[in-house]
């Protein structure tokens, strides 16, 4: 599978979790997930297995420790992307506030477009608009993409 064909597969993939309700720790399509999980059910989709099993986490995990917790494991499973080079079927992540860990995680599907699940709301496709772009801190490629 070349990597157009896998970047195809994420984006779909991704668009297909719309509409799932959010649930933290959850990665259940149609059932419940929330940012990392939307993640996580699409790299069982198209890559199978995880690569590591989740560790435990609270939704306000990253505050407490500073410390780069999901860039880190994205790094440990997936290629790093310059954030200006980001090409639909990336991996985003976003820090909330400058100094914060990035704790959000959203896949890009067009140039201006991304999926992601986000408390309160199902999963969903929005515009990757300003705001977003303002906090995007890192950008990763799954493998073979």
């Amino acid at each position: 599978m070349g990597e157009g064909d896998v970047r195809a597969r994420i984006v779909a993939e991704a668009r297909d979790w719309i509409g799932t309700p959010y649930l933290h720790r959850a990665s259940l399509k149609g059932e419940g997930a929330d940012c990392l999980g939307l993640i996580r059910g699409v790299w069982r989709k198209v890559l199978g297995p995880e690569p590591q099993d989740l560790p435990a986490y609270a939704p306000d995990w990253a505050e407490a420790t500073r410390a780069e917790q999901m860039a880190e494991a994205a790094g440990r499973h997936m290629r790093a992307v310059p954030l200006e080079a980001i090409s639909p079927g990336d991996v985003l992540l976003f820090r909330w506030r400058d100094g914060f860990p990035a704790k959000h995680a959203a896949l890009l599907v067009g140039a201006d477009r991304m999926v992601h699940a986000h408390d309160g709301a199902a999963v969903a496709e929005v515009f990757l608009a300003p705001w977003w772009r303002r906090r995007l801190a890192f950008a990763f490629a799954f493998p073979g993409a």
